[in-house]
């Protein structure tokens, strides 16, 4: 193969012996010479991540079997035992990763670079915000100190005008009399010059002219204008006539004009000499504009005199009496500090003069034991049959009616529940009425709520009459009865006591006569009168919300007559009376003393036992019932503060683990959803507890679904139903509904979820002894005792007690129980058997072992 057909080009490399990237050159020389030369031409690296060229080997590979012109990196594959593109893959690895560590430590160096200057920033932010802040309150302190300093040098140069004016007003003397004066038209005297209109005028006019000859070239130029100017100025009189060469004067629109705007500007001041002083009401709290309102001052006025005194506020902001009063004084007017309480003045009227009064029926409240017979005396004095209508056979809420007797004369009742949990409504019955009938069953004598009526009789100041009821029934003692009463402090007048007793029976309408006629007695001894012509006032006795007519309260006037359309104010509630109804339905057009009605058009129910009082305006009820809600929010409101005692801070740490259950009471009226209240939260220990988040009278809502899916309780609901949008929202939300109408069953139902709230108690009953015999070390077991059962029986898993000359050194669990190899579940006394206790291995021969079993016991709420 020759040179020459190497060097031709071909698809396919020529095989040879020579170096990659060699060739031969003719070298030329002088005098014709030449010689042919190998060159070796070095192929170019090329600098790629993971690829490089190598340059052409030379000699022999390592491995001796290297083929001519192999590359390094084809040498360097074979070596590692790997494909070039193998190595190829791997040296790109490695340099992404070190491209990504380089990568994230240039973003972390980033991010640490931001955060420092971030920090900076807000550094030198907030050192700018203070700087600024800083200069904005000297600038305003700067402002205010400058603007007074104006206002008075504007009232002292606008004073020092006035005198100037007057002085030579007072010493220009008149040029003629008025006898030598030519007959006939006059010319007007010249103007005087006008007053100025502001300080900055009256300055202005003493000030020189710069220009020289300014002052000479303006006067002449003015009485030339004087000279020539012939109009007429000012009203026509005879003195201007008469004095027709005098100088003409001021017009005195203009003179009215000038004090206007000069009045005007000393009221935009504040500093004119003829300020008005107010009396200024300022109450327990007050806006900054409001009282600058108060005052007629401006409100700016007011802020800058608080700055002055170093307090920075808004007119929005509110300042407390003492403050307020401060400013006031400050500004010149008379303080009158009033309280928030002062709202009520003249809510209740005083009593009124006896020449006013007529006489009124008298108020009884029928008073007793539960199931004592109160609403079957009721019904049998009405006629009616209530009794039946009752759930249970028990009241559970206050009934007013009023019964008209053959004789003509009235009665009002008021029917009170017997029940416990009806204490509140028994106190509210007592205060309320004029007398008092304890009714009490011959059979039972006297019980723990006939205890409680009297009490409540008594701290009333209300007598009592006592009617025996149920003596027709076998086995009943009237006398029994009467004597019971002494240990209370009531002596009958059978006893030489003062107290009226009658014998009834409500079943077979004995003795109702003699009840009235005892009744009649006493309210005539009791001279009850009131006067009918006034506003009404009384007190309310129930409150329910209907669903039909709204909140509906049963109200008992005490005086005045009630009307219809009358303005209202119950408690924190107040509206306008839109319908009246007695206990029967029908409508009234009026209730005067010792009437019940219900009224209509309260924004809210009222609670039971608040007083109600007609008043002149919807204004001031309404006045009247936001100072009571705000009064009601802020006691609701008000959490004391941490004790420093060590028995307040145990009492915390108690109350800390105390379990609470949430509920959520619904009730007809008023009165029961309060009784329910009172009676759940008297149930519980230190332990558990009942907490009623809402009780209101009404049906079930949307809301109070929500409110109890919120707080995680169960919706109680007394006497009422839910709507149907309720019941489906209580269905989608899990909110559980219970219908009650005995109000025992809503006792016992949260007692009895109470008392599985409770933790139980744990009991030892001891099952048996055994005494350690002797002592093996077993492998992968430790230590196992040979035992005796010496008395009753030892169960695997029980509790075990290890005595040591009768000490306890070790309590834990039996691990452990064997009878030869086998494992059993228990060994009786008398046996043998291996004992090993758990994570214990502390013990002797002669040790003697105590088994217990650990039960664990339900408890109960205690009554």
């Amino acid at each position: 193969m020759s040179d020459a057909d190497d060097n031709k080009p071909s698809g396919r490399r020529p095989l040879s012996l020579n170096r990659s990237g060699s060739g031969t050159v003719q070298q030329s020389f002088a005098r014709g010479r030449s010689k042919a030369v190998v060159v070796e031409t070095k192929r170019k690296r090329v600098a790629a991540p993971g690829k490089e060229a190598a340059p052409a080997a030379k000699g022999k590979a390592p491995a001796g079997k290297a083929k001519a012109g192999e590359s390094t990196l084809a040498a360097k594959a074979r070596q590692l035992g790997l494909s070039e593109e193998e190595l190829l893959a791997r040296q790109r690895a490695i340099a992404r990763a070190r491209a990504e560590a380089a990568e994230r430590d240039a973003e972390k160096k980033k991010a640490e670079a931001d955060r420092v200057r971030r920090a900076e920033e807000e550094k030198r932010a907030l050192e700018e915000k203070r700087e600024r802040e800083k200069r904005e309150a000297e600038e305003a302190v700067a402002r205010a100190a400058a603007e007074e300093a104006r206002v008075k040098a504007e009232a002292e140069a606008a004073r020092a005008a006035e005198e100037a004016r007057r002085n030579k007003r007072d010493d220009e003397p008149r040029r003629k009399p008025a006898g030598d004066k030519p007959q006939g038209r006059r010319e007007s005297a010249p103007t005087p010059p006008a007053e100025p209109a502001n300080a900055l005028e009256a300055l202005g006019g003493r000030i020189k002219s710069k220009r020289p000859g300014g002052d000479a070239a303006g006067a002449a130029k003015q009485q030339q204008r004087a000279k020539t100017d012939t109009r007429r100025r000012g009203k026509l009189t005879i003195q201007n006539i008469l004095d027709g060469d005098e100088e003409r004067q001021r017009s005195l629109a203009s003179v009215r004009r000038a004090r206007e705007r000069e009045k005007q500007r000393r009221q935009d001041t504040g500093t004119g000499s003829d300020k008005i002083q107010r009396e200024v009401i300022v109450p327990e709290a007050i806006s900054v504009s409001d009282l600058a309102n108060r005052m007629a001052e401006r409100a700016v006025d007011v802020i800058k005199l608080l700055m002055k005194q170093g307090q920075m506020v808004r007119q929005n902001d509110i300042l407390d009496a003492d403050t307020a009063e401060l400013v006031v004084e400050e500004f010149g007017h008379i303080v009158k500090r009033v309280s928030e309480a002062d709202v009520e003045e003249g809510f209740i009227a005083e009593d009124d003069a006896e020449e006013t009064k007529v006489s009124r029926a008298p108020v009884v409240a029928v008073m007793g034991h539960v199931d004592h017979g109160k609403t079957s005396l009721l019904d049998a004095l009405r006629s009616t049959d209530v009794a039946s209508g009752e759930a249970g056979g028990i009241t559970q809420h206050i009934g007013a009616y009023q019964v008209q007797l053959k004789s003509g004369e009235k009665i009002t009742f008021l029917d009170t529940p017997g029940h416990a949990a009806f204490s509140a409504m028994r106190s509210r019955g007592a205060e309320a009425t004029d007398i008092v009938i304890l009714v009490v069953a011959a059979d039972d004598s006297v019980m723990p709520q006939t205890i409680e009526a009297i009490n409540h009789a008594k701290a009333a100041g209300t007598p009592i009459i006592v009617a025996v009821n149920k003596c027709d029934k076998e086995g009943s003692d009237p006398n029994r009865v009467l004597t019971d009463l002494l240990q209370h402090e009531i002596i009958v007048e059978a006893m030489s006591g003062e107290t009226q007793a009658v014998n009834v029976s409500a079943l077979k309408r004995m003795g109702l006569e003699e009840l009235t006629e005892a009744i009649t007695l006493q309210s005539e001894l009791l001279d009850l009168k009131a006067n009918a012509d006034r506003a009404a006032e009384g007190v309310v006795i129930e409150s329910q919300v209907d669903k039909g007519r709204g909140p509906v309260a049963t109200v008992l006037v005490r005086r005045g007559t009630l009307q219809r359309g009358d303005i209202v104010v119950a408690g924190s509630q107040w509206g306008k009376v839109r319908a009246l109804t007695n206990e029967r339905g029908q409508q009234l057009t009026e209730a005067g003393p010792s009437i019940p009605a219900e009224i209509l058009g309260l924004d809210g129910a009222p609670e039971p036992g608040e007083v109600f009082a007609v008043v002149d305006s919807e204004a001031r009820a309404r006045e009247i019932a936001e100072y009571r809600q705000r009064k009601q929010r802020d006691a609701s409101g008000v959490v004391s503060g941490p004790g420093a005692s060590l028995e307040q801070m145990m009492a915390r740490l108690k109350q800390d683990q105390v379990q609470e259950m949430p509920i959520l009471v619904k009730s007809d009226v008023q009165g029961s959803a309060e009784a329910i209240k009172q009676s759940l939260e008297k149930i519980g220990n230190d332990e558990v507890r009942a907490r009623v988040i809402h009780s209101a009278p009404g049906g079930v809502n949307e809301s109070d679904v929500l409110l109890a899916k919120s707080s995680g309780a169960p919706i109680f609901a007394f006497n009422v139903r839910a709507n149907k949008q309720a019941r489906e929202l209580a269905e989608s939300e899990g909110v559980e509904i219970r219908y009650y109408s005995v109000i025992y069953d809503v006792i016992d139902d949260v007692r009895g979820t109470m008392e599985g709230m409770l933790a139980p108690e744990k009991r030892e009953d001891f099952i048996g002894y055994a005494e350690i015999l002797e002592v093996f070390n077993i492998t992968k077991v430790g230590k196992v005792g040979g035992c005796r059962v010496t008395e009753g029986v030892v169960k695997r898993g029980c509790g075990v007690r290890l005595l040591r000359d009768d000490t306890v050194i070790h309590e834990g669990e039996l691990k452990t129980l064997k009878r030869f190899k086998d494992e059993v579940p228990e060994v009786r006394a008398g046996t043998e058997c291996g004992m090993a206790f758990e994570n214990y291995d502390d013990i002797q021969k002669g040790d003697l072992i105590e088994c217990f079993d650990v039960v664990e016991v339900a408890r109960k709420l205690e009554d």
